[in-house]
């Protein structure tokens, strides 16, 4: 819209929405020369007839002998966000699907999103087996060239549109089973994961006692293996003969430690095959229950409610670190299992396998494909600095990951002292370290159930803070899918009843043969599903949706393109690297084992299906749509399946401008608010001519709704000759 010289452009408001353009700056005033006389505080000059060009100019059919209208604008609003430095002020909170309270409550879920259970339990174990410090750089090399350019774009993803993992795909509706095969990887780690939340929990509550209940072999579930540490010293000083302390050093990775068999004779009461369930154990299913109850309670009123959780959740888990950290570095060994964390094996750093893990330690680390990143992020303003925060977060991600090595290794190396054994022999991962090397050598310490309160407890805060995400990425799927106003309002109906269905899943795991059916379920399906997925997603953007299109919308978004680095990245260094990732994953394939149980072939079988369910959503949706869309030739379906949607774009009619913005209708321009310049002078002129048309009878009653419609146009008749720069 085209204003006086000293209106500039400005937006045009309707009944039906806004027009995303500039506001003009309080106070400025068209000329008396210009117009006539002044234009009043909020109305600004408009063509009339001119029609919509570049979203500027209002869309009105021409009068005869009218120039120029005056139209109310809204005045300009204070910036929001802070996000793009110069920019003028937009609204930017999405009233009808909610936005965060604050910038620092998505910075903190996601950095609880990202850190997780892995970061404390895989990533040290992975640093001392691929060279220790050598790990670092590969390491490293992958998060710079991988690890944020993805974070940074599946953040942007989510943000522009402001829809979760499956309303972004009307960026390219074919492949909108990629958004399918995020719900259903977010489906399954969701199921398993808050079943290792409720061990933690089971530990948690064990752990309220005088003595652990790990600590010494004398306990009915105990074997005639059974050697314990505390039990051999407490022998040897009771005059008892020595060769059996002996022998338990000799015999290190022989024997079985009370914590071990804490863990499988009564925790899990562990049956010998995946096959037989046996009976649910009950502890763990009301500990199951709780975590469920907990995750709900917290998700309540989607981000309006986790958002506030997360100020502790997120930040509670540093605090304890720090302290494990302290007490860690003050026991005797600790220094030579930090040692054993940090020495670097140079000649390790040319062995692929190292790149490998490092890569795929970067990409599950973070959290890219599960679909969470993106929920996370269509929460956020529209003009958020999402470049800021996905390096905040990443970074913040892999320095909690290097930190917590020090945690445990400190731990480690003191027990490898106790014992007289090298680090290697003690070390672990996974459920091994958490629930069975770790809590063995907190039986060492004075106050032993204090340090194991605080351990478990930060266990279960890392595990709910990547559970929170996990729901609200499937909440928020089904709530932007469906898109009624009635789903809207029952949103907090919908999150129970995933919880419910999740609860109702987990139960299996809570049975005899659960801890098998967990890790078939941590290793195929959240394995290399994840990395199809988001190699498909990056060709998507970038090569079907078109990088120069994506790289435009982050700069309406932002306010500047995203840099050359990351350019680069999107389309040749990530895909590159993750298709690394995928080729080096088929190649280490093993077998799945847990300790020395080998699984069964069609337990295997069950594990691939898990993995191919999400992957075959992709091609399954696809073909789909190319048969739902319009065209006489397979060609023509294709292009047009690959084509966005109509309502592709942000979300609020304020942020659709350039190429977004409406094609405004005779509908919208009958909304228009508008007014003429003279009003006192029309006002005059209106009575005069019904004044004669009254008199001389020339409207008989038939002619009513007329002589109405005919005063409302000459509301816009010629007014005083205006300046040739309107």
């Amino acid at each position: 819209m085209q204003g006086g010289k000293g209106a500039g452009a400005t937006c045009m408001h309707t009944r039906m929405g806004a027009l995303p353009c500039a506001h003009p700056r309080p106070g400025d005033r068209a000329s008396a020369g210009e117009t006539g006389g002044s234009v009043p505080r909020g109305w600004v000059l408009a063509r009339m007839g001119a029609g919509l060009r570049a979203g500027w100019e209002i869309p009105a059919h021409p009068v005869a002998g009218v120039r120029a209208v005056a139209v109310r604008v809204n005045p300009p609003f204070r910036p929001q966000n802070g996000a793009v430095p110069g920019e003028e002020a937009k609204r930017d909170e999405n009233i009808r699907r909610g936005n965060w309270g604050n910038q620092i409550e998505f910075v903190l879920t996601s950095v609880g999103y990202a850190v997780g259970l892995g970061n404390v339990w895989r990533f040290p174990y992975l640093c001392y087996r691929n060279g220790g410090g050598a790990f670092m750089f590969p390491y490293f090399i992958m998060l710079v060239f991988c690890g944020i350019p993805l974070f940074f774009m599946e953040l942007s993803f989510g943000q522009f549109a402001s829809q979760g993992c499956l309303g972004v795909w009307k960026v390219c509706p074919i492949f909108k089973g990629v958004g399918c095969g995020m719900m259903v990887v977010s489906t399954y780690i969701g199921i398993y994961y808050n079943v290792v939340i409720c061990v933690a929990f089971y530990y948690f509550f064990a752990s309220m006692t005088r003595v652990l209940p790990w600590t010494y072999c004398g306990n009915a579930w105990n074997t005639g293996d059974c050697a314990g540490v505390l039990d051999a010293a407490s022998n040897r000083s009771g005059a008892l003969p020595t060769h059996n302390f002996t022998r338990l050093l000799n015999h290190t990775l022989k024997r079985t430690s009370p914590s071990e068999e804490y863990w499988r004779r009564y925790v899990l009461q562990l049956s010998d095959d995946i096959g037989q369930l046996g009976e649910v154990r009950l502890p763990l299913l009301g500990c199951l229950g709780v975590s469920w109850v907990v995750v709900f309670l917290c998700l309540i009123k989607g981000v309006k409610s986790s958002g506030k959780v997360v100020y502790f959740t997120a930040t509670f888990p540093y605090v304890v670190l720090t302290i494990l950290f302290v007490r860690g570095i003050t026991l005797d060994g600790a220094v030579s299992g930090i040692t054993y964390y940090l020495t670097p094996q140079w000649d390790k750093i040319l062995d692929a396998k190292v790149w490998g893990d490092a890569a795929s330690q970067i990409f599950y680390s973070l959290g890219c494909a599960w679909g969470g990143l993106i929920t996370m992020a269509s929460y956020n303003k529209f003009h958020n600095n999402c470049y800021r925060d996905s390096i905040i977060i990443s970074i913040t991600n892999c320095a909690t990951s290097v930190y917590a090595g020090f945690v445990i290794f400190s731990i480690l190396g003191f027990m490898a002292h106790h014992l007289g054994v090298d680090v290697s022999r003690v070390a672990d991962h996974g459920p091994g370290l958490a629930f069975v090397a770790y809590p063995e050598a907190l039986t060492l310490l004075p106050i032993s159930p204090l340090w194991s309160v605080l351990f478990f407890f930060m266990l279960i805060l890392l595990g709910l803070g990547t559970q929170f995400c996990l729901l609200e990425t499937l909440v928020t799927a089904i709530v932007d899918e469906i898109g009624n106003e009635w789903i809207l309002r029952r949103k907090t109906l919908v999150t129970l009843g995933v919880a419910v269905v999740g609860f109702l899943l987990g139960i299996p795991l809570t049975t005899q043969a659960g801890i098998y059916w967990l890790l078939l379920m941590d290793n195929y399906a959240a394995s290399f599903s994840l990395v199809v997925i988001s190699c498909i997603m990056c060709v998507a953007i970038m090569y079907v949706y078109g990088h120069r299109n994506y790289f435009k919308d982050i700069e309406m978004m932002l306010g500047f393109p995203p840099p050359l680095f990351f350019q680069i990245c999107w389309r040749f260094f990530s895909p590159a690297i993750i298709f690394f990732i995928l080729v080096f994953t088929v190649i280490q394939y093993r077998p799945i084992t847990y300790n020395d149980y080998v699984y069964p072939g069609w337990a295997v079988a069950i594990g691939f299906l898990m993995a191919l369910s999400s992957v075959l959503c992709i091609p399954a949706y696809a073909l789909y749509r190319v048969c739902r869309a319009d065209g006489s030739t397979l060609l023509q379906r294709v292009k047009n399946a690959t084509r966005p949607s109509r309502d592709w774009g942000p979300a609020l009619p304020e942020h659709r401008s350039g190429r977004y913005a409406p094609a405004l209708g005779p509908a919208t321009e009958s909304a228009l608010e508008v007014q003429p310049l003279h009003p006192e002078k029309v006002r005059s002129e209106d009575a005069g001519l019904a004044r004669s048309f009254s008199a001389e009878g020339l409207l008989p009653p038939m002619c009513r709704t007329l002589h109405l419609s005919l005063l409302n146009f000459m509301k816009f008749l010629p007014s005083p000759p205006m300046s040739q720069s309107l």
